[in-house]
């Protein structure tokens, strides 16, 4: 799994018109799935992002976990993280995982976040047009990838 990870002052999703999902202080997650994506790999990235010290403590230094901060979370799927660009102009995404194995382990992946943070994570739609609106908060971006494990 990769995942780009956005601190934000507030994030939404918009399907067709309609605010789908809508956060104030959390995460904004990118979220791409591979066919050789396990339940190991849920896990790992489900821990890291519960636990990931990136929000300020009481002194502004980044030392406070999402869990520990109360803070949201939006998890949107994103075949494109895996997209390849080495030969031509036109990206290939044969290393993302066909609908048929991503979904199921998007929705594992949703409910295993859930579990772990102790809240229920807002979503887009899998598969769906969306409209990804974020106030980046800091700017803090990170991407992790649970095969590099970094």
């Amino acid at each position: 799994m990769r995942a780009v990870i956005q601190r934000v002052s507030q994030a939404s999703v918009t399907i067709e018109g309609q605010v789908v999902s809508e956060i104030a202080s959390g995460l904004l997650v990118l979220l791409g799935i591979m066919d050789s994506d396990t339940t190991e790999d849920i896990q790992w990235l489900s821990n890291k992002l519960t636990n990931l010290r990136i929000f300020n403590d009481a002194d502004g230094v980044m030392n406070t976990s999402l869990k520990d901060s109360n803070g949201s979370a939006i998890v949107v799927s994103q075949f494109t993280l895996y997209a390849q660009t080495k030969k031509g102009n036109r990206p290939s995404y044969i290393k993302a995982a066909k609908p048929e194995i991503a979904k199921p382990l998007y929705e594992q992946f949703i409910k295993q976040f859930e579990a772990d943070l102790g809240q229920v994570i807002q979503t887009g739609a899998f598969g769906a047009d969306m409209k990804v609106a974020l106030i980046n908060d800091g700017p803090v971006t990170i991407v992790m990838d649970s095969k590099a494990r970094e």
